[in-house]
């Protein structure tokens, strides 16, 4: 049970990688569904240890859903079709207009403060980000790309390991581990034929 559920574990710590991302970050909504993924990595790694071939099939069935999300965020962050980061506020809810995390803190990221901006709304200031070696954007699709792959490789674990439960389950069933009819013990038989004694 202990090496098959190696495989959620890596899918869990890299959700709880970008969970600590966007919380910095106040990106609500990949917050919730990060959340949701981490309950089904626990549902997959129970599923695993106690051959729970039913918690395996839940975990792929989400894994479809986390794949979509993460091609939604790609396309998201990449401004495919009318999606717009200027415009659209998905990942806060609408909320605020707080960015991903890594728009400042990317690697070689310089941040510097725009003093007495007319553009800034209230409790907000306005930055200038220069110098980035990788831009925030693609940073968010790298990691949603990771989170991708990973999801295949679960998916194909996940059906697989189910599959395998599944077939000893059947072979359990043949052998009579657990027989539905339940068991009943051979009833003895007597040769011996009683006669009413006549006195």
């Amino acid at each position: 049970g202990g090496t098959c559920s190696r495989f959620p574990n890596k899918s869990g710590i890299a959700a709880l990688e970008r969970q600590i991302f966007d919380f910095l970050g106040y990106q609500w909504v990949p917050i919730l569904a990060n959340f949701l993924h981490i309950m089904a990595v626990i549902l997959g790694i129970f599923g695993t240890i106690q051959y729970r071939s039913k918690y395996l099939i839940m975990y792929a069935v989400w894994l479809v859903l986390w794949v979509g999300w993460n091609a939604f965020i790609i396309c998201f962050y990449l401004e495919v079709g009318h999606l717009s980061q200027d415009r659209d506020f998905i990942m806060t809810f609408n909320t605020s207009l707080h960015r991903s995390w890594w728009m400042e803190n990317g690697p070689g990221c310089l941040v510097t403060p725009v003093m007495n901006s007319n553009l800034a709304p209230e409790d907000h200031h306005v930055i200038t980000v220069t110098g980035c070696l990788l831009d925030y954007q693609y940073i968010e699709v790298v990691s949603s790309a990771m989170q991708i792959f990973l999801a295949l490789f679960g998916f194909v674990y996940a059906c697989y390991v189910s599959k395998v439960f599944m077939e000893e389950e059947d072979s359990f069933d043949f052998i009579g581990g657990f027989d539905s009819y339940g068991y009943q013990a051979p009833q003895k038989t007597s040769h011996l034929q009683l006669q009413p004694l006549y006195t």
